[in-house]
């Protein structure tokens, strides 16, 4: 994978080669094989957040949370003070968590994934200003959230549909996430979610990487699974990728990637961004699968997928759904599309109503001031 490295104003690009060997997506994982590093500067501080040409209204609950009085914060005014410990250990606590690392941007480069224990706060809101990306450094998932994972403390006796925790990330960069050694809760390159709620505002994605293959498995940036009442996820004003070299990679869902989850994208772009796997879901004999979703990876019964305002063009599939898949397994899910453009997205075929999006030919699907081609 490609190594991002941010630090002020410049980002360093390592250019790492990665041999992953492995029969399926889900399991046998073996280690990668870092083969040569190049370094590149560039001298802008990267794509900026969201859909530059969107124009859709934010209901009031997808807004950016107030972290005016914060319950958490990391750092005491110095980069050096914003260690991955310290973000970890705020995490760990819940609440609202702020950053004060100084007036520069800053990289916080994790040593290990930061885990949300289910029962610290009901509500747990991460704001970076704007000034702060989190950093996988091509090793480790940057978030981790699991209503139902026991290790992070259960709090009620339904762990697949419960209101809390309620996750709201805001004003961050998410970066070099890396997901490939997870055998039990795969996917998900940057965050894995089950559970709760999540929102994310205004934030940035980039070069986030989960496991090359698999049917089902994905999510180069995010991955979630079982939101409270099946409420939406919502996504407002966040790029993935953005520009060629800062593209997420999964085997599906080359951004994000959802199993029975609605969405709710609003003002976002998706741009770069790859599902390389092969042979869909189910693998077609003799492949082990995957391939789907470029930028989106959708499967479920019922759900929605609510996209406004939002730029998808140039990601990339080797088999379905070069911009998004959708599939609803028992044909009752819906997708709205609105004041939205969607083209020049790569590869792939099963396109019965619309190009780059690939569904059952009877699947509800409404589409108002959009470009799609």
């Amino acid at each position: 994978m490609k190594l991002i490295q941010l630090k002020s104003n410049v980002y360093k690009v390592s250019l790492l080669f990665i041999c992953l060997l492995l029969n399926s997506c889900s399991s046998d994982k073996q280690d990668d094989n870092i083969k040569s590093q190049e370094l590149i500067e560039i001298s802008d501080n990267g794509p900026a957040a969201g859909n530059p040409n969107g124009n859709a209204s934010i209901p009031a609950e997808a807004r950016l949370e107030d972290v005016s009085q914060p319950d958490r914060v990391v750092g005491n005014g110095t980069a050096e003070s914003c260690t991955s410990q310290a973000f970890i250990d705020a995490v760990a606590l819940g609440g609202k968590i702020v950053f004060d690392c100084g007036s520069e941007p800053i990289t916080i480069k994790l040593t290990e994934t930061a885990k949300i224990f289910n029962d610290a706060s009901n509500d747990i809101v991460i704001d970076g200003g704007g000034l702060v990306t989190l950093s996988g450094e091509g090793k480790t998932r940057i978030l981790y959230m699991n209503t139902c994972d026991e290790d992070q403390h259960w709090t009620t006796s339904h762990c697949q549909n419960q209101d809390h925790p309620r996750v709201s990330l805001q004003n961050l960069t998410f970066i070099n996430g890396n997901s490939k050694s997870e055998d039990l809760y795969d996917g998900g390159g940057a965050i894995w979610i089950r559970g709760g709620r999540l929102k994310i505002v205004n934030c940035r994605f980039f070069n986030n990487v989960c496991a090359d293959l698999g049917p089902d498995v994905g999510g180069g940036a995010i991955r979630v699974f079982s939101q409270f009442e099946n409420k939406p996820v919502y996504v407002v004003n966040c790029t993935f990728g953005g520009t060629e070299g800062y593209g997420n990679v999964g085997s599906n869902g080359g951004a994000i990637s959802s199993i029975g989850v609605s969405w709710t994208i609003i003002n976002s772009l998706f741009s770069y961004n790859q599902a390389i796997g092969n042979g869909g879901n189910p693998s077609q004999s003799g492949t082990p699968g995957g391939g789907s979703g470029g930028a989106i990876y959708n499967d479920g019964n019922t759900m929605t997928l609510d996209i406004r305002g939002t730029l998808i063009k140039q990601n990339e599939v080797t088999t379905h759904g070069s911009a998004i898949f959708f599939v609803t397994n028992d044909h009752s899910g819906n997708i709205r599309i609105d004041d939205s453009v969607i083209q020049d997205n790569i590869g792939g075929s099963w396109y019965p109503v619309y190009p780059s999006i690939s569904m059952h030919s009877d699947t509800k699907i409404d589409v108002t001031d959009s470009l799609i081609e």
